[in-house]
């Protein structure tokens, strides 16, 4: 079965549309934030690199890289947010790769939400890319309301992505998530009908 990429920018929704696709869409899912949080969490290979590369100051007391301040350090500065990039990516890279490469072995869909797609040049690697967006002000509002974020490190994780409307102009198949669950759950329904028509004629 063919593998779908799902991107979109920061707080645009990624997650919640993927939560609505699995209820219409039989799939494996591979989430890379998730997967980054849990290599952070637990990798002691990840855990040992960035306290080489950051120092010691962004460990916690139990030994884990303390993401807040992680998060502080590399939105102000684009070398260091490529430095973490460098540890994390590849490792990223190689698990949804590698599951995709499964999945077209098999009957089963698989879909990697990957938040820098677009950015990582990994669009060639999937049959069909969604992008899920949002305005501006719902992005900056769910930032800030529902994320907690200062305003300057949010406007520095929005600037560090690709412009949102050149993923959406990108994109095989758009989902605008602005409004409701439900509707956002309608557009899941549309999709997965079309998905299942295009690749099973």
């Amino acid at each position: 079965m063919p593998a779908l990429g799902i991107t979109g920018g920061v707080a645009t929704g990624k997650s919640s549309f993927s939560a609505a696709l699995r209820r219409h869409l039989p799939a494996t899912f591979f989430d890379a934030d998730r997967c980054a949080h849990e290599l952070l969490a637990s990798d002691a290979g990840v855990q040992k690199a960035v306290a080489e590369a950051f120092g010691q100051d962004v460990i916690s007391l139990d030994g884990r890289p303390d993401r807040g301040r992680l998060r502080e350090i590399v939105f102000a500065n684009s070398a260091r947010r490529r430095q973490l990039e460098q540890i994390l990516h590849p490792i990223i890279r190689d698990r949804w790769m590698e599951e995709a490469e499964n999945a077209a072995r098999s009957d089963h869909w698989f879909c990697a939400d990957i938040p820098l797609l677009y950015e990582t040049n990994a669009q060639s690697h999937f049959a069909a890319v969604i992008v899920v967006a949002c305005s501006p002000v719902t992005q900056r509002a769910r930032l800030r309301d529902q994320r907690q974020l200062p305003n300057d490190i949010a406007e520095n994780i929005i600037a560090s992505q690709l412009d949102l409307t050149t993923k959406v102009a990108q994109a095989d198949y758009l989902i605008w998530n602005d409004s409701s669950e439900s509707c956002l759950d309608r557009q899941s329904r549309l999709l997965a009908g079309a998905l299942q028509r295009r690749f099973h004629g």
